[in-house]
């Protein structure tokens, strides 16, 4: 409504209505104190939107909404637009309220509220309207896998308004490096988005969950989810479990083949130094398991287990070494060879020693003597021989005080 000889196309019983408070409007000054009070409205598509407009203080002035395309949806109480979605909540002079149902994209826009004083105040209230995201699909995946080729999986889902977001995880934990795609849809209004996660196929994948996750403002926190379960096929993985850490002579040992492969590995073949297992006697095979009773030096070998599915083959190898349980008792006694040999050694080293300084004690002694005897051996008698020793000695006195 834009002036006062307009009429709507299905109000004209209340056209003279609408004039007649228009110009009560403006004959009336406490008007130009009004102002009509709206609020923007987010809903999700196909839900159902709330508009309302209010005025604090009103002389009974009309209000009116109009849609973006400027077509009135209510004056007052009375219904204007024949859309059987539009429903009037609330008419009082004060406020005016109605609700759109079903909401469509193309409901989306600017709705005005109008208070018919003079002149004409509005309010301005937006409508924006979420797509909701359709439920991803994952594609790409072939089952089952081979260990080494390279996975692409694809996600995508369409209607999203704005683009949605599109995150992937490998069991709750979430993929980083992936690639994203966002595309205009026809209608201009919505997106497709894809994303796509590029890896190599591992064994330790095999059974993995893998799931793309929507998440969009108009799923309210719930994001949609898309799962794909991995076959992964690779061959077997070979190990050789020991029931006998320390074999001896006598004793049994128990070896266990285990394979881990998909398909599952056929049964096991068992070889000793790269030929068939001697002694099929001491040697049973049952399944994956070897057992040898009674163990002695000619066991002694390398001893192969093999497993195959229809992927490839594998094998792992054990030395087996059996021991002599005497030669070990002799091991863990006392060296008493080594023993006597120390003695040996310390008893020789002592009587050299006593030797040694008892050769060397006899020649200072021998010094001492013959010292106390020079002088006296060309003495005619023994008190001439007494004579010189003395002497000799008081030579010796006087040669040391010389040096000294």
């Amino acid at each position: 409504m834009r002036g006062p000889k307009r009429c709507l196309p299905y109000c004209h019983s209340y056209c003279s209505f609408d004039s007649q408070h228009r110009a009560e409007g403006a004959t009336s000054k406490s008007s130009q104190g009004q102002f009509p009070l709206t609020q923007n409205v987010t809903v999700v598509e196909g839900g159902t939107a709330n508009l309302t407009c209010r005025v604090d203080q009103n002389d009974n002035t009309s209000l009116q909404w109009s849609n973006p395309a400027q077509q009135t949806l209510y004056f007052d109480d009375k219904k204007a637009l024949r859309d059987n979605r539009i429903e009037l909540v609330r008419a009082s002079w004060h406020e005016l309220s109605i609700s759109v149902s079903d909401v469509s994209l193309s409901d989306e826009g600017q709705y005005t509220c109008s208070l018919f004083t003079m002149p004409v105040k509005t309010s301005k209230a937006f409508l924006t309207v979420l797509g909701v995201p359709e439920k991803p699909q994952i594609t790409g995946f072939t089952s089952p896998v081979m260990e080494g080729e390279r996975m692409q999986l694809t996600c995508k889902t369409s209607g999203s308004k704005p683009a949605a977001d599109i995150r992937w995880f490998k069991n709750d934990k979430e993929v980083k490096d992936v690639k994203f795609l966002k595309e205009e849809d026809a209608n201009r209004k919505t997106f497709t988005v894809s994303s796509t996660l590029d890896f190599l196929a591992d064994r330790n994948d095999d059974g993995a969950v893998v799931s793309c996750r929507v998440d969009h403002e108009s799923l309210n926190s719930t994001p949609q989810i898309a799962m794909q379960v991995l076959e992964i096929h690779y061959t077997p993985l070979v190990k050789i479990i020991s029931s006998n850490s320390w074999p001896e002579e006598g004793q049994s040992i128990i070896l266990t083949c285990e394979s881990k492969g998909k398909p599952v590995p056929e049964p096991v073949l068992w070889t000793k130094d790269g030929g068939e297992l001697p002694d099929p006697e001491r040697m049973v095979v049952n399944g994956r398991v070897l057992s040898i009773s009674f163990l002695n030096k000619t066991d002694n070998g390398t001893y192969r287990c093999e497993a195959k599915n229809p992927i490839g083959r594998n094998s792992t190898e054990y030395v087996l070494i059996v021991h002599d349980p005497n030669a070990l008792a002799g091991q863990t006694g006392p060296d008493h060879a080594l023993i006597g040999g120390i003695v040996a050694v310390v008893v020789f080293v002592t009587l050299c020693s006593i030797i040694l300084l008892g050769r060397y004690l006899a020649r200072h002694k021998g010094t001492y003597l013959t010292n106390e005897a020079k002088g006296a051996e060309d003495a005619p008698d023994a008190d001439t021989a007494i004579i010189n020793a003395e002497g000799s000695q008081v030579n010796a006195e006087e040669k040391k005080e010389y040096f000294i």
